[in-house]
């Protein structure tokens, strides 16, 4: 499997919380969990919280992911992403993760151009 695509854009298989969580690698989790507090300014962000199966994967999902409005949005319209959502342009939700994650924005424009 070359890529695990959510439904806001980012590949899960590019993810280290991922990548950690399905090699059981502890430590990996753990050095992303120290990254992602400083880098979030989230001091809560510990390594069990952080353990992710992808938001499509139907298991385990990290602290934000569990909580995502992105998620919770494209899966209750049925959608496999966001790309063909008819909201998609301007879309409120997408915003942050974009800006966070342009690499995201870029691979649901291509998805939404192939329509």
């Amino acid at each position: 499997m070359d890529q695990m695509i959510a439904y806001c854009g980012l590949d899960c298989i590019q993810c280290p919380a991922y990548v950690a969580t399905q090699s059981g690698d502890q430590e990996a989790l753990e050095k992303t969990a120290a990254m992602w507090r400083e880098q979030f300014s989230s001091p809560q962000i510990t390594a069990a919280s952080i353990v992710c199966d992808g938001c499509k994967g139907g298991g385990r999902l990290s602290g934000y992911c569990n909580i995502c409005e992105i998620r919770t949005c494209a899966a209750g319209r049925s959608l496999e992403t966001c790309a063909p959502c008819a909201d998609y342009v301007g879309c409120a939700k997408l915003a942050t993760i974009h800006d966070h994650g342009p690499e995201a924005k870029a691979t649901l424009d291509g998805l939404r151009a192939a329509l």
